[in-house]
């Protein structure tokens, strides 16, 4: 989301302060995915809003979004969220000592 050499020092901190934003929303969004156990609904819910909240901060940028987010956000949805709230997530196996 690059900048023309003309931006005030102003404009230039206040995109800055908005990629920081940026990089907050996608983070926490990735870590929630990776972390809670959310059904495919609920994740799907949540990267929504992120999607809206990086929006509301890169008006018009939906391309960007596309390129730089949307697969991140669809892989992780695809291998951590699960199928329904109390869905089996894995088998544990005991390991028994000799």
């Amino acid at each position: 989301m690059g900048t023309p050499d003309h931006v005030s020092p102003e404009a230039l901190r206040d995109e800055q302060r908005r990629l920081r934003r940026v990089r907050f929303v996608v983070d926490f969004t990735a870590g929630v995915l990776m972390q809670s156990g959310l059904t495919r609904a609920e994740g799907e819910a949540l990267v929504a809003a992120a999607r809206e909240r990086i929006l509301e901060l890169f008006p018009g940028r939906e391309e960007t979004y596309e390129i730089l987010y949307a697969r991140r956000f669809a892989r992780l949805l695809d291998s951590c969220t699960v199928a329904r709230r109390g869905a089996a997530m894995g088998r544990v196996l005991r390991f028994d000592r000799p």
